[in-house]
């Protein structure tokens, strides 16, 4: 039986903001694109930042960046579409390829003039750069990897939620007194929002005045990833992943054997990772990949807050361990109790049937 833990209630300091903080207003989110291609992060945020919006009574709005084009006006009518109110279009040649200087300094210009009190931006390597140069140069606080995000309406202040200590604990972290509030969120950790394509709104275009010559680094070429033989467990549908309540290295195959058999993804915990039984990019957890698939499996994994924050908004969770008192079964959704060596031969022979794979 687990002991009841009493929350300390935590010590609030008020917010006073003064003078130019109180012109700030507004939720925005970034709409990262590369080569056309829009991150989906970018959607999963607006759903998001349209819930924080609507709190706070004020327009959520889109930032859209890149080379003039017919790309940027998708760009703004998919915002529209995903819940924004405006759209900030910014257009030169000089963010055809997305590099730090120039889009720092767009940015940058676009809120000193403009004033969002909110600024989301994806964790993704792109995210991550310019978020950090971003909050740097407009002196400003920036949470990043966050799993939550609410509001705190006696202050207007953004509650951004993230795990800390190694994903032991979850902090709520607020900037007081500075403004924009920015925070970074993983692909997957909030929902995608249904699109309404009959959605419209305002778009407003600003010149950002770079020039070229100003710019040290260039792009020379560009050279695409070759991602079919890596895990792509962010998209993934269907996730069966193992711990290290499988007991050794071959018993991975177990995990292998049931996930060809369902055509799922393969992940595991960081304990598995740091054991050697599989490579670090099929971890799940806060130092790894976060996931939403609508079917996750977990055989042999405690359910540590470090692995939880990975894997918690899944549509179906089953967890099995041969503990009964293991904290996944407290999130689970269906729970087995047993040797993983036993349940996942069984499990994949079941499914085999089901589906006729046998």
């Amino acid at each position: 039986m687990s002991e009841a833990r009493t929350e300390k209630p935590i010590k609030k300091r008020k917010v006073k903001l003064e003078g130019d903080l109180l012109n700030y207003r507004g939720v925005w989110v970034l709409v990262e694109s590369e080569r056309g291609h829009v991150h989906p992060v970018s959607w999963e945020l607006m759903g998001q930042g349209r819930l924080l919006a609507d709190q706070l009574g004020v327009e959520l709005c889109g930032v859209v960046m890149g080379a003039p084009g017919p790309e940027l006006q998708a760009q703004c009518d998919a915002a529209f579409a995903y819940g924004a109110d405006r759209c900030y279009r910014v257009a030169s040649p000089v963010l055809a390829d997305y590099r730090n200087v120039p889009f720092t300094q767009a940015l940058t210009d676009l809120v000193n003039q403009f004033k969002p009190e909110i600024m989301l931006l994806g964790a993704t390597t792109l995210g991550r750069d310019l978020a950090g140069s971003v909050a740097t140069t407009l002196k400003t606080g920036l949470t990043a990897d966050c799993t939550g995000l609410d509001i705190d309406l006696e202050d207007r202040c953004l509650l951004s939620t993230r795990p800390t200590f190694g994903g032991s604990l979850l902090c709520t972290i607020v900037t007081l007194n500075y403004r924009p509030q920015m925070a970074t969120v993983r692909h997957r950790v909030m929902p995608m929002p249904e699109a309404r394509p009959e959605r419209s709104g305002l778009i407003v275009d600003v010149d950002p005045h770079l020039i070229e010559t100003d710019v040290i680094t260039k792009v020379l070429d560009f050279v695409p990833d070759d991602q079919r033989d890596k895990a792509q467990l962010p998209y993934a549908e269907m996730i069966v992943s193992g711990g290290k309540g499988l007991g050794k290295a071959e018993n991975f195959k177990l995990v292998w054997d049931l996930a060809k058999t369902l055509g799922a993804e393969v992940g595991a915990s960081r304990a598995a990772i740091h054991a050697g039984w599989i490579g670090a990019d099929r971890q799940v957890g806060q130092t790894g990949k976060t996931v939403r698939p609508a079917l996750y499996i977990a055989a042999g994994i405690s359910g540590a807050i470090q692995h939880r924050v990975g894997m918690e908004a899944s549509d179906c969770i089953i967890a099995i361990n041969n503990d009964p008192n293991a904290p996944i079964f407290d999130f689970a959704h269906y729970a087995i109790v047993g040797d993983c060596a036993q349940v996942l031969p069984a499990l994949q022979k079941s499914f085999a049937t089901y589906l006729g794979k046998e």
